[in-house]
């Protein structure tokens, strides 16, 4: 059965996004870019809320850019064709190689993981990953802790009275002093 996980970005004090909304200090080096890149691979669709989905707009053209560097173009070349499902309710229409969710989130995951495919489900923003936490559909956390203080803002975790035991799969620090944290739901 394929698993779901929630990988984002987050500051050393847990959040996705600062308080005034901005995320500019989420800028990968060449290293962690790379290890995205390596990420994605193992993807087989990616469930996104609408501002993720807004953001990542940019990968749908960025491959017309002259000025985009190899891996940039690889990993438009990998992002592109993955099949996305955006959970929103004030889209009406999505491009790429993107859907709008047709039913629930528990619905999606569930079809997704019924069906026969290749690769994880992975799952991106903040609301969307909350609402599948609260329904127990998260099977491992992933965060690549950026080394910045924001002080607030949208948090990485959401905030819940139920508490939920982990396994540490794997950690690894680059050389930027970026660390990324793998977690499994311990059931």
């Amino acid at each position: 059965m394929r698993s779901v996980t929630y990988s984002m970005g987050v500051s050393l004090d847990g959040y996705i996004v600062g308080p005034d909304g901005g995320f500019d200090w989420t800028a990968p080096d060449e290293e962690v870019f790379r290890f995205w890149i390596d990420e994605i691979r193992e993807v087989g669709v990616h469930l996104l809320g609408r501002r993720l989905y807004e953001t990542m707009l940019y990968w749908e053209t960025a491959d017309q850019d002259p000025t985009l560097d190899d891996a940039m173009r690889e990993w438009t070349a990998l992002w592109n064709p993955l099949p996305k499902v955006v959970f929103s309710t004030t889209l009406s229409a999505v491009q790429g190689n993107a859907r709008l969710a047709s039913g629930g989130l528990a619905e999606e995951i569930e079809r997704l993981r019924a069906e026969p495919g290749e690769g994880d489900i992975a799952i991106g923003g903040a609301t969307l990953a909350a609402e599948a936490a609260a329904l127990g559909l998260i099977d491992e956390y992933q965060t690549m802790v950026h080394p910045v203080l924001v002080g607030g803002g949208i948090p990485f975790f959401p905030r819940s009275e139920n508490r939920v035991d982990l396994k540490l799969v794997e950690t690894r620090t680059f050389s930027s002093r970026f660390v990324n944290l793998r977690y499994r739901v311990a059931r």
